[in-house]
C-alpha cells in the first residue's frame, strides 16, 4: 500500500467526482429531497454507497488517511474508532491504512452485558481518531466523541469523506469541543464538479447553489 499526497483541492475535486459517478449525490430541485428532519433540499448525499464501490472506495480511504496523516501528524494517534453505523467500515479501512486497532462507538449503550458504547479494546490515554462518513452541523460527532472521552482516552480529531461546509456553526460547534474536523470535499466542490461536466441542467445546478448559499431561507421558501 503506498499513499501519496495530492493537494487539498485535487483531492477534493476527485472525490466529489467519484461521488457523482457512483450516485452517491444527486441534485433535484424539481423534486426536492426529504431530510431525516423533515425539511426539503435539492441536494442528497448517501456515502454508503462507497463501500460496493471497490476503486472508489480504495482511493478515498486512500485520499482519508493521507489528509489525516498531513494534517494532523504521522504519529498522531493510537486507535481509530468508527460512530455506528455508517461510520464503522470506514473507520475499519482508515486504521489497516494507518496501522492503528480500530474501535466502534455506539450511539446508546447497548442495554444489557457491560451496557458499553466502546466495542473493541480502548484504553485510558489513547489518542483516538474519530471516523464517520460525513458531517451536516457536527452534533452527532460530539456524543460520540463525549463517550471516547469517558472511557479516559482522548479525541480531538474527526475526519469525514463528505462536510456539508454550508453550516458556518459546524466547525464552531466542534472546535468549542476542542475537536477539529478533516474532510474530503463539501457540497461547494459536487457543485463545482458538476457544472464542470455538465451533470445537470443550469436551472438545477442554480437553484442548488441558491439552497447552498442559505438553506435555511429556501427551505423556507419551499417548505
Amino acid at each position: 500500500m503506498s499513499l501519496t499526497f495530492p493537494t487539498r483541492e485535487e483531492i477534493a475535486r476527485l472525490t466529489a467526482r467519484a461521488l457523482l459517478e457512483i450516485k452517491a449525490v444527486d441534485f433535484n430541485a424539481a423534486e426536492p429531497f426529504t431530510y431525516a428532519s423533515g425539511l426539503k433540499g435539492p441536494t442528497y448525499v448517501d456515502c454508503r454507497r462507497i463501500i460496493s464501490f471497490p476503486r472508489v472506495r480504495q482511493t478515498l480511504m486512500d485520499f482519508l488517511a493521507a489528509t489525516v496523516m498531513r494534517d494532523a501528524g504521522f504519529e498522531a494517534f493510537d486507535n481509530v474508532a468508527g460512530g455506528e453505523t455508517a461510520g464503522i467500515p470506514f473507520a475499519a479501512m482508515v486504521a489497516e491504512r494507518l496501522a492503528l486497532p480500530m474501535t466502534y462507538v455506539r450511539k446508546k449503550p447497548k442495554g444489557y452485558g457491560r451496557n458499553a458504547r466502546i466495542e473493541g479494546a480502548m484504553t485510558e490515554g489513547q489518542r483516538v481518531l474519530l471516523v464517520e462518513d460525513l458531517t451536516t452541523d457536527g452534533g452527532s460527532k460530539l456524543s460520540f466523541v463525549d463517550a471516547i472521552r469517558d472511557t479516559g482516552a482522548t479525541c480531538a480529531h474527526t475526519a469525514v469523506i463528505f462536510y456539508y461546509g454550508i453550516f458556518p456553526e459546524t466547525t464552531e460547534r466542534l472546535g468549542e469541543h476542542g475537536v477539529t474536523l478533516h474532510h474530503l470535499c463539501t457540497w461547494w466542490d459536487v457543485l463545482a464538479e458538476a457544472r464542470e461536466q455538465e451533470i445537470f441542467d443550469k436551472d438545477t445546478l442554480d437553484e442548488v447553489e441558491s439552497f447552498l448559499m442559505n438553506p435555511r431561507a429556501w427551505q423556507k421558501a419551499n417548505a
